[in-house]
């Protein structure tokens, strides 16, 4: 996962095949912002 503000990988995850096309997106900690930031999927 990507944060949407400084463009960090900070998280990586692993989704089933079939939870359809929808980026995935979570509100996470980012340690660079030092605050809660919306992080987005990557392909």
């Amino acid at each position: 996962l990507k944060c949407s503000e400084c463009g960090r990988i900070n998280y990586y995850t692993y989704k089933s095949k079939r939870s359809g096309n929808k980026k995935l997106e979570l509100r996470k900690y980012c340690r660079w912002c030092r605050k809660h930031t919306i992080h987005k999927e990557t392909r």
